[in-house]
């Protein structure tokens, strides 16, 4: 398949897809972005947790 007929059917198939009307994306959009930062906070708790762990087992052990 040449790159022109490929361009071509790119193109064709892109018109056949049905996009969501604004409201829908504004919905979607903002769906990720809350999960999204669940996410960053868990993750950023579990960091911090993990530190403060790591940092006591060295203190603990530190001295040896």
């Amino acid at each position: 398949m040449g790159m022109k007929k490929y361009t071509k059917e790119v193109v064709k198939e892109g018109k056949r897809v049905r996009w969501p009307k604004r409201e829908k994306l504004t919905e979607m959009v903002t769906t990720v972005i809350v999960i999204v930062a669940i996410a960053v906070l868990f993750l950023m708790l579990a960091d911090m947790g993990a530190g403060y762990l790591l940092g006591g087992i060295e203190k603990a052990f530190g001295a040896l």
